[in-house]
């Protein structure tokens, strides 16, 4: 039996490794009942049940779904999203309360992490904006055609390795923030170039290149200019710099001023065609993939998520 339009699907997808997740839901909580939204949450525990969960909202018919979490668990909401019929998601307005360790997308939109009031207030007033998705589309390992869709960026290169890295950093120092430090540092000292061919626009790139960054959003500073409504995809080149500029790119990334830097190439397009990335780990939202197989190429589609927006 479907469920009254008004009330509210939350999914909350806990921080991993973070021992105060029951209080942190307990003060959304507060925040939801003082405002009167009605509503019901689901907790999940994977990846993989975040996408189970997701398909359990929409087959009971809530028409507005909150993802109380990060940038991997707004991939997988609407990547689960994207197998419906564009009737059922036009009915549906997702939006994101930040419970996640960047939280670009959402920074993009001005949500706070810690004003949960104020992201609460916005989201009851439910103002819609119909957003674009890229899609990267590749041929997996066992031959087979896979397409995923991404809200802010996909990763090629030396970014990605870095995602890498501080997973496996991570296990043998248990904090976020000193598996991330270790990894730059890591990163510092080991050249990162790998042999890339890529066709932008009428331009054929053929080299070596650190990093590649394909932003529908942000890209967590890589693509700055990046917005999730133009129909069109910002593309930042990085070339391999000497150990001093790559110091100062770092710089530059997060003063917000990354475009600046003398190896960084940026570019605007509808379509991104990766004829080869050898040996290039790739990363979609801040999550690490399996390094497609072969050629893939990047797109986008326009306007096929209702997102609820400040007001």
């Amino acid at each position: 039996m479907a469920v009254e339009t008004t009330r509210w699907g939350i999914l909350y997808c806990p921080k991993n490794g973070v021992t105060n997740n029951r209080k942190r839901w307990e003060r959304i909580q507060q925040v939801l009942d003082d405002k009167g939204v009605v509503y019901d949450m689901v907790q999940s525990e994977t990846s993989d049940s975040v996408e189970r969960l997701m398909t359990m909202l929409i087959n009971n018919g809530y028409k507005t779904i909150i993802i109380v979490g990060g940038d991997s668990a707004l991939n997988d909401a609407v990547n689960c999203l994207m197998k419906e019929e564009k009737t059922v998601r036009d009915e549906i307005a997702l939006g994101v309360v930040p419970n996640g360790v960047m939280n670009d997308f959402a920074r993009f939109w001005d949500f706070d992490e810690n004003d949960v009031e104020q992201t609460v207030e916005w989201l009851a007033k439910r103002r819609l904006r119909k957003i674009d998705l890229g899609c990267i589309r590749y041929t997996n390992k066992k031959g087979e055609k896979c397409h995923r869709y991404f809200l802010n960026c996909v990763n090629i290169g030396m970014t990605a390795d870095i995602m890498n890295l501080r997973r496996q950093t991570r296990r043998l120092f248990g904090s976020r923030t000193l598996s991330f430090l270790s990894s730059l540092f890591v990163m510092l000292f080991h050249r990162m170039e790998y042999k890339m061919k890529l066709r932008i626009n009428t331009e054929t790139i053929e080299r070596k290149v650190m990093t590649v960054c394909i932003g529908s959003g942000p890209g967590y500073g890589q693509t700055p200019n990046a917005v999730p409504y133009n129909g069109m995809l910002d593309v930042s080149v990085v070339y391999h710099p000497e150990v001093v500029q790559l110091i100062e790119g770092l710089w530059l990334l997060i003063s917000g001023r990354f475009l600046n830097h003398r190896s960084v190439h940026p570019f605007r397009t509808s379509e991104v065609f990766v004829d080869e990335a050898k040996k290039a780990l790739v990363g979609i939202d801040g999550r690490l993939m399996k390094t497609p197989v072969g050629p893939f190429r990047v797109d986008i589609e326009k306007e096929v998520i209702q997102f609820l927006i400040p007001a």
